[in-house]
């Protein structure tokens, strides 16, 4: 067969079409094919914060009866403008996964409880989140109760300060510019001055 570049471009041609017709179903395979409806179907949007590293992309998790189907890159965030890295990408994993018939189940490596060790001890054992927060706002009372400053002597002068060196404070990508402006405003009534924010928002 003596092939011209004309014929060439004629069989591509064809060769396309039909390859791009039969992958769109218009064999009998592909006919006979249930199509899955789409997991978000029925799902209610919800816009987050990813929590993973410090640069606070925008992360939009459909939810569907309570549970995350689906997490994707918010595209109106002007952060990350609807991409993710592959840490981002399985924000659904830190709490689902899927099983065996591709239903979302609570991931059984995910901690759900406050596990404590206490001083001396070898193991952790798991107290109530009650017992957490309390445990947590005694040692900062405290701490600030036992090295509060409250006035230094400048040029023969005693000036109010009311502070502690004690304490640090670091912020969280986590959260939103609002949580973090509350944040920075307790623990500076708290007399803490060392605060800090691991993306520097």
């Amino acid at each position: 067969m003596n092939l011209t570049r004309r014929s060439f471009l004629k069989l591509a041609g064809a060769t396309t079409a039909a390859a791009t017709l039969t992958g769109v179903g218009l064999n009998k395979a592909s006919a006979a094919i249930i199509v899955e409806p789409l997991r978000i179907k029925y799902s209610k949007e919800v816009y987050t914060t990813c929590t993973f590293c410090g640069v606070g992309c925008g992360i939009i998790c459909n939810v569907r009866d309570g549970i995350i189907v689906n997490a994707e890159g918010d595209p109106d965030h002007p952060i990350n403008e609807g991409t993710l890295c592959s840490k981002g990408s399985s924000t659904f994993n830190i709490s689902y996964i899927y099983d065996e018939k591709g239903k979302p189940r609570l991931n059984p490596n995910r901690l759900t409880e406050v596990l404590y060790r206490a001083p001396g001890a070898s193991d952790y054992e798991v107290i109530d989140w009650d017992t957490a927060f309390d445990m947590i706002a005694e040692r900062i009372k405290d701490t600030r109760d036992r090295t509060l400053v409250e006035t230094v002597d400048v040029g023969g002068q005693q000036v109010t300060v009311n502070r502690t060196n004690a304490i640090n404070w670091l912020g969280s990508a986590w959260c939103t510019g609002e949580e973090n402006y509350l944040f920075h405003k307790m623990v500076r009534a708290m007399g803490v001055i060392n605060v800090d924010h691991c993306a520097r928002l």
